[in-house]
């Protein structure tokens, strides 16, 4: 397994050798040792869940205000366009994303750092998202920014088929900066 680092400070990509033959593949999806390696602690998470969307579907954009939330997130089946929005005052690519293509037969994981928002549209279906997160989920500190907000201007791939009624609703990012404000708690990673 490789990673490597991006231009948004702390976002990792861990990129897997899956070992195929006739039966399919095996694939390493996690490696602790190579997470310590970079600054990332394997013992922090401590919830993994897993998503199924529809072609189509964008979930997103989601980040968690307070002390935050870091996690690793991979298409473990079908294929999804990924985006992290770096939302860390005093970043250098604050208000910068980033988009990746993460997929089943790739198994690559992305790691996003605490005050980064993400959302990611499924381009198959289905595609299913397994996410490792190190906080306790408590929706009081959940922030939607609208996934189709003009100030960032992602090109998102496919025309929305579905959302979630909290998605459908979220507001643009200009009309959730004084939530943000000083409420992403977590000071930038220290990553290698």
């Amino acid at each position: 397994m490789d990673v490597a680092a991006t231009q948004i400070l702390g976002l990792m990509v861990f990129t897997p050798t899956p070992h195929t033959d006739d039966r399919g593949f095996f694939s390493r999806t996690f490696d602790a040792d190579l997470a310590r390696q970079v600054g990332i602690d394997p013992n922090a998470f401590v919830q993994d869940s897993l998503s199924r969307s529809r072609r189509g579907v964008v979930r997103g954009l989601h980040v968690r205000v307070g002390s935050g939330e870091n996690k690793l997130v991979r298409c473990s089946a079908g294929k999804i366009f990924d985006v992290v929005v770096d939302l860390r005052e005093g970043s250098p690519t604050f208000m910068e994303w980033l988009s990746f293509e993460l997929s089943g037969e790739t198994q690559v994981s992305i790691y996003v750092p605490a005050g980064c928002a993400h959302g990611f549209q499924a381009l198959t279906e289905p595609a299913d998202i397994c996410y490792r997160i190190d906080q306790a989920h408590d929706p009081e500190f959940d922030l939607t920014i609208a996934h189709d907000d003009p100030e960032l201007g992602i090109p998102w791939p496919l025309p929305v088929t579905l959302m979630s009624a909290g998605d459908r609703v979220a507001l643009p990012l200009a009309a959730v900066r004084n939530r943000l404000a000083g409420t992403l708690s977590n000071p930038l990673p220290n990553i290698r």
